[in-house]
């Protein structure tokens, strides 16, 4: 029993101490909090919002795998509608989702789309990056039809289009231009299955011809950092089209063996694509 009084009054005095260490690093913590989580926050910064922006002659269902993998990955992903009207128009049309989005953006685009995320995102602080998938990327004041025109080998010509006129409002009309679902999948998608280039040919949606016209506003490719995919066997936008834009905003640029549409026939290169641009600018 004697011993058993002498061990009991060191471990009770212990435990006093004990007591009143976590009490005083609570008191403390409550200082320390804050500067630990946001550390904590720096190091493991939330994933950028990506938005995917299609072209003419699609819709955003050609990004669905590109959107299943990224999804995969944590991202969040918006692939809104393009409304396909006009340059600016669609500009301002997408600017004002971009504004509704918090926190950072990595913002990709395809074919036309290309030159409506170089508008979009002029002056949103936001986007951390820009994303072309065999895409046009306009310097302002130019125009898709001139940049096509520069480079040989488009076969997105008067022939291989169908044209359906369209009312802007009461008392004027637009055009609307469709690929000749005949030629679609040699043009367009010349690497997905017959079926699949059948379906998309009939699902189509046209883009008014009066966008290859418009010119193109300040770029904001000459701000954002900008990651190029050159499709080799494009025969909507020629490679070499697609390989000077590039050059000329100094981006982060890979070249695949792909038709135009890249996003739907190799979605694993595209995704990985946009999230080395997301790792390089968080």
């Amino acid at each position: 029993m004697t011993r058993i009084r002498a061990l009991a009054a060191p471990r009770g005095r212990l435990t006093a101490a004990f007591v009143a260490l976590i009490a005083l690093a609570l008191t403390l913590g409550l200082t320390l909090a804050p500067t630990s989580s946001s550390a904590s926050g720096s190091r493991h910064r939330a994933k950028p919002t990506v938005v995917l922006v299609h072209g003419a002659f699609a819709d955003a269902s050609g990004f669905a795998d590109v959107t299943n993998k990224l999804q995969k990955r944590g991202y969040n992903v918006i692939a809104p509608a393009n409304p396909l009207r006009g340059v600016t128009s669609d500009s301002a049309y997408l600017a004002s989702i971009l504004a509704t989005i918090p926190g950072p953006i990595v913002l990709a685009g395809h074919s036309y789309g290309g030159e409506v995320i170089t508008n979009a995102a002029t002056g949103n602080r936001n986007v951390q990056a820009l994303v072309y998938i065999a895409a046009f990327g306009p310097e302002k004041g130019e125009t898709a039809g001139a940049l096509t025109a520069k480079f040989p080998g488009s076969q997105l010509t008067p022939e291989n289009l169908i044209t359906r006129p369209y009312p802007i409002n009461t008392t004027t009309t637009g055009i609307d231009a469709y690929i000749n679902p005949a030629v679609f999948r040699a043009i367009f998608c010349a690497d997905l299955a017959p079926e699949t280039a059948a379906a998309m040919a009939a699902g189509q949606r046209p883009g008014a011809l009066s966008t290859l016209q418009e010119p193109s506003g300040t770029p904001a490719w000459k701000r954002i950092p900008s990651w190029y995919l050159v499709a080799r066997q494009d025969q909507a936008i020629p490679p070499d089209a697609q390989r000077f834009m590039a050059q000329r905003m100094n981006a982060h640029t890979r070249e695949i063996d792909s038709s135009h549409v890249a996003m739907t026939s190799h979605p694993d290169v595209v995704a990985a694509l946009i999230r080395e641009a997301a790792r390089a600018t968080s």
